[in-house]
């Protein structure tokens, strides 16, 4: 996709803060002498991550990811070309970023029943994502597979994730039982040098593989090869997310709240979230845009829920990220949204121009609830929802803002993804928080470890034991 600055500024991602403000919610809303009142911290926080761009010891390494991977994009679109033509399916094995990225892109930017399409009208394999570790869940993808026709991505940065690895020895197993070689039909996403699928690789003769850079942490990954194979596998134009990727990173260089989308976003998200609004809606007006939704809440929880400062001092910070889909959740959460406590703030995907229209015939001329429909589009129809539940919540006194997206493309899914990924970081910077280390997530894995009986997790294994369900507790 080649774009001039003209189409660029077309195709431009905006956010529309209007219902945020108590020229609109009254008492409720913020004023401009408030949003003003935090100017210093939001200049510090973007002082802080413009500061910090591409240090891989702080892990922000995916702020140069747009810009650094000419060669690395080269090789990704020949494996692509390649994958289409010796498999039928592609499936990636992984969890958390590595699973929600790739997913999240094949939602929004193929056909939504793409492996129903006939190979004909598809860009590639039929595509899969593994991201749990259900047994029926694996037992069934095996069931509408052949592992003759399919490529394996094994993504994770140490070869330890015991869910992808898990994923991975059943299926070398399958393919070692069927007489196939791992060489043939997997690629590694992982770290340059060390961890364990370096050392399967070697073991095995090399086996294909992409760098996960050290600099980027797998919920910052969808714009490295973690997502930009999976993507590319599937026709998704990897260069114009990129570019898109970095207009956005253009469009947030300044400091001032008024130029800079992503630092007014973390400034009113801070704000609420000092305020008591403890979750945050993300509602999509797009089946395309859904699994965004998925994708932010790992990306928000993950990054901002820290239960200290940077200087110690204990914060227990964070904003519960809760995803809804428009319409759908009109019929179901938008009644606690308008009617229930003032604890959350709802941010809404608009779409400008969807790809599809779908005219609505006329008919049923003697049943006004239903004749009204004719002669209007499906386009009109959701973003008409999309409108009034928006002006709902306002008159409500219920603070929401929209991002807008003038239609959904691979640059335009870049700059959304770069928004938000900068919106995350300043956001993390006003709360002095680690917005990039997950300390909560490894006790899990660490306590995983010691129930299945993994070597140095002997002492723990014993804690687990003692503290199992008390029958006194169990009804």
């Amino acid at each position: 996709m080649k774009l001039t600055e003209t189409q660029r500024k077309a195709l431009r991602v905006t956010v529309d803060y209007t219902n945020m403000t108590d020229k609109y919610l009254g008492d409720k809303g913020y004023s401009t002498k408030k949003i003003d009142g935090f100017k210093k911290i939001a200049k510090a926080a973007h002082a802080y991550v413009a500061d910090n761009r591409g240090k891989d010891e702080l892990f922000m390494g995916w702020t140069e990811l747009p810009y650094n991977q000419d060669e690395i994009v080269a090789d990704i679109l020949a494996t692509a070309k390649d994958v289409r033509k010796k498999f039928d399916y592609f499936v990636v094995l992984g969890i958390g970023g590595s699973a929600l990225g790739p997913t999240m892109a094949f939602n929004a930017l193929c056909h939504l029943h793409y492996n129903d399409l006939p190979k004909s009208k598809r860009k590639g394999p039929k595509f899969y994502v593994e991201d749990n570790v259900d047994p029926v869940r694996m037992k069934e993808l095996l069931d509408v597979i052949d592992p003759k026709k399919t490529c394996f991505n094994v993504i994770s940065k140490s070869g330890a994730t015991s869910e992808t690895m898990a994923q991975y020895l059943i299926i070398a197993d399958l393919l070692k039982a069927q007489g196939l070689n791992i060489r043939d039909h997997v690629i590694f996403t992982t770290d340059a040098a060390k961890g364990n699928l370096v050392k399967i690789s070697n073991e095995l003769g090399g086996i294909k593989s992409y760098v996960l850079p050290d600099g980027v942490g797998g919920r910052f990954s969808q714009l490295c090869p973690v997502g930009l194979l999976p993507a590319a596998v599937v026709g998704i134009d990897i260069k114009a997310l990129l570019k898109g990727a970095a207009y956005m990173d253009k469009l947030c260089k300044s400091a001032d709240l008024k130029k800079n989308p992503a630092l007014l976003c973390a400034t009113l998200q801070y704000i609420a979230m000092n305020e008591g609004k403890n979750i945050g809606v993300l509602m999509p007006y797009s089946d395309n845009l859904r699994y965004v939704a998925d994708w932010y809440a790992q990306l928000w929880a993950e990054s901002l829920g820290k239960n200290e400062t940077l200087d110690g001092v204990p914060c227990n910070v964070g904003q519960t990220p809760v995803k809804a889909l428009g319409v759908t959740d009109q019929h179901s959460q938008v009644q606690l949204y308008t009617e229930g406590p003032y604890d959350k703030v709802v941010t809404f995907l608009s779409v400008g121009s969807y790809n599809e229209k779908s005219p609505i015939p006329h008919g049923c001329e003697n049943i006004p609830d239903v004749s009204f429909l004719g002669g209007h589009t499906m386009e009109e129809l959701i973003q008409a929802e999309n409108k009034a539940t928006a002006y709902a919540l306002t008159k409500a006194g219920r603070l929401n803002y929209t991002i807008n997206l003038p239609e959904v493309n691979a640059f335009t899914l870049g700059q959304l993804l770069f928004l938000f990924e900068l919106q995350t970081a300043y956001a993390g910077a006003m709360f002095n928080i680690n917005t990039f280390n997950q300390p909560g997530v490894e006790a899990g894995k660490k306590a995983t470890f010691a129930l299945l009986g993994k070597p140095g997790y002997a002492e723990q294994k014993k804690e687990l034991d003692k503290a199992d369900s008390d029958p006194a507790y169990v009804v």
